[in-house]
């Protein structure tokens, strides 16, 4: 894609809010860093794995991330010379640990997503490696004493030797010639050593070694004479329990040195199925579709709605703001036209428009589900060019016509069949009838490139266009006159009007100023309004008919999804019925059976097959029920 793209149409915010959707670390960042493809393929298996998911969590939840950790930085550090730190080598085991539920539920899943299921054959099996950890770290991040024999008994060793220095500072804090020479009676620590706070005036009356003075000058802190070989001994301990815990870390770092690629692999894996499953919730939160992939270059978009402005007023709301709803859009390209040019007032919602086909493109190429309605299709574009704005190149000094000249020039100097163009005000920034002859001249060359363009414009000689060169139409965003505002509708077919006599004549203007603006226009102008209004009638009746047409074919293939989903749904009774059927008559006396109607376990006393019925002991009483009552042990049909 072209830089500047992105920003131009706000695709950072919807993979801020994707992230905002992902349970891991792992999934947030591939969210936050997520790029549209370009590969029919590779877009086909994005949207299929989220058909997948979005299928199977109905009946089993969406995969458990909880315990999952970005720990990839740690794996790499496994190469290094010095080994992992215990409290990381505890957080990688969790993550190790949690690998095994998720490939637990993908288990479940397997047979109806076999897309994620590719995903799970790239998760290994690390549960001897993480317990291997865990039998030398607890989840806190401290080396247990019994991850080696030598370190139990250094430890062991440091406990007696803490014990007879404690014996030591004990008699001397019992004698109270000596608590009165200290700044408070008891012990502290210097590093790895017990020392005594003693006052700076009585240096000198407790035999010992000095270690350090507060910043005061007030303290000296004093290692009696008679503990000294003893904290001697807890130092060498120290070392000696250090040197080994250094040994178990190395150890533990190298097996996992040895596994590196498999658990990069496995995180990777993990990352891809988290985003999966935060665009499953997006796709929830914001009543999106997975759009189908069109090869053909065609794209419908049925109730296309912007997401960035869904985020937005939801913000709104939220913070008791007025309560605003985005007016979804029905657009299609490439069907039968290739270049649509939308016109109408300003405020209008013009631009609105084709940064939404921009950014929903974008998204559908990404994965993403996008916020429109079923039947809605997307072409996986090679190119997306984007000219929205008012952006000056400060650099080269340009004008705002310039500047975008030099943008649609880009464009036409790049543009295929499998691209995307879209160019806000084409003709813009310059004398209008100059203006119009370029935006005219544009669009040829867009047609004669066979590139997909939506194309805004103010200019009402690029309205034409549609009557005279196949493959362009017009487009129109609404505007109630009776109101003067807009309704950010768009009407496909027919061309929109400025309305600005309209307008002024609603403002008060006088109806002989009105009429004189009227007779100023252009024959031309006026020409070309008597085709629009001449064509109008049998456009809409057109377009409405489209629109019921697929209302129709969304209609049966709802239907049809009903449908499967009884049979399916039936399928499964069947199965379930057998089970229990075949449960029913393998029970035998002593067997542990549930009762659906006391909602209590019981054990089988006799079975009675020919009444249907079985006698059940519940702890208590023997009970008659009926078969139907029974059920497994966990309470399961």
């Amino acid at each position: 894609m072209e830089d500047g793209v992105f920003a131009k149409l706000e695709f950072a915010r919807v993979r801020e809010a994707l992230a905002g959707h992902c349970a891991s670390a792992l999934g947030k960042r591939l969210a936050e860093t997520l790029e549209p493809s370009t590969k029919v393929a590779r877009v086909r298996e994005w949207l299929d794995q989220v058909r997948e998911l979005l299928a199977v969590a109905e009946d089993y939840g969406l995969p458990p991330m909880g315990g999952v950790y970005d720990v990839r930085a740690d794996i790499r550090a496994t190469g290094k010379p010095q080994p992992l730190e215990a409290e990381t080598l505890a957080r990688v085991a969790e993550t190790l640990d949690a690998t095994a539920n998720v490939r637990a539920w993908l288990a479940l899943v397997g047979e109806k997503a076999p897309s994620l299921a590719r995903l799970g054959e790239r998760i290994g099996d690390f549960a001897e490696l993480a317990a291997g950890i865990n039998e030398s770290i607890d989840p806190r991040g401290k080396v247990r004493d019994s991850a080696s024999v030598k370190l139990m008994s250094v430890r062991q060793a440091i406990t007696r030797a803490r014990a007879q220095i404690r014996v030591v500072f004990d008699r001397i804090l019992g004698r109270s010639s000596y608590t009165k020479l200290l700044q408070y009676a008891g012990a502290t620590f210097h590093e790895d050593r017990t020392v005594l706070p003693l006052k700076a005036e009585y240096r000198g009356r407790i035999p010992g070694i000095v270690h350090r003075v507060s910043d005061s000058g007030a303290t000296l802190f004093v290692e009696p004479a008679e503990s000294v070989e003893l904290n001697n001994t807890v130092v060498q301990l120290r070392e000696a329990e250090q040197k080994e815990i250094t040994r178990i870390l190395r150890e533990l770092t190298q097996r996992l040195q040895g596994r590196a690629p498999e658990i990069l692999d496995a995180l990777r894996a993990l990352a891809v199925l988290d985003l999966v499953a935060g665009k499953c919730r997006y796709a929830k939160k914001r009543r999106c579709v997975c759009s189908e992939i069109d090869e053909e270059g065609v794209l419908r978009l049925y109730e296309a709605r912007h997401p960035v402005l869904l985020e937005l007023f939801d913000e709104q709301a939220e913070a008791a703001g007025p309560a605003r709803k985005v007016v979804p859009i029905d657009v299609r390209l490439g069907e039968d036209f290739d270049i649509l040019v939308v016109t109408g007032p300003n405020t209008g919602g013009k631009t609105v428009a084709i940064k939404t086909i921009g950014l929903l493109a974008l998204m559908a190429q990404a994965g993403i589900p996008i916020p429109a309605g079923a039947g809605s299709r997307v072409p996986v574009y090679r190119h997306v060019f984007v000219d929205v704005g008012d952006e000056q190149s400060l650099q080269q000094s340009l004008s705002t016509f310039s500047s975008h000249l030099s943008n649609v020039l880009h464009m036409l100097k790049h543009a295929s069949p499998r691209s995307l163009v879209l160019i806000d005000e084409l003709g813009a920034g310059t004398d209008p009838d100059e203006g119009a002859a370029i935006g005219s001249a544009v669009v040829e060359e867009l047609l004669r490139l066979k590139a997909k363009a939506v194309v805004t414009t103010h200019l009402s000689e690029l309205k034409a266009l549609a009557f005279t060169l196949p493959r362009v139409d017009n487009g129109a965003v609404e505007f109630d006159v009776e109101s003067l505002q807009p309704t950010y509708h768009l009407r496909l077919g027919e061309p929109g009007n400025s309305n600005a006599l309209v307008i002024a004549e609603r403002l008060g203007m006088a109806a002989r100023l009105v009429g004189r603006a009227r007779t100023h226009l252009a024959g031309r102008h006026r020409m070309l309004q008597e085709a629009i209004d001449g064509t109008l009638e049998s456009r809409r009746r057109a377009e409405a008919a489209r629109r019921a047409a697929r209302d129709a074919e969304v209609a049966a293939e709802r239907r049809s999804v009903e449908a499967e989903q009884e049979r399916e749904d039936l399928e499964r009774a069947k199965a379930e019925f057998a089970r229990w059927t075949k449960w029913i008559h393998d029970l035998a006396p002593g067997d542990s059976v549930y009762l659906k109607s006391m909602r209590c376990p019981a054990r089988v006393v006799r079975m009675q097959l020919q009444r249907q019925t079985a006698l059940v002991f519940t702890g208590t009483l023997d009970v008659e029920v009926p078969l139907r009552d029974l059920q497994t042990p966990g309470g399961d049909a």
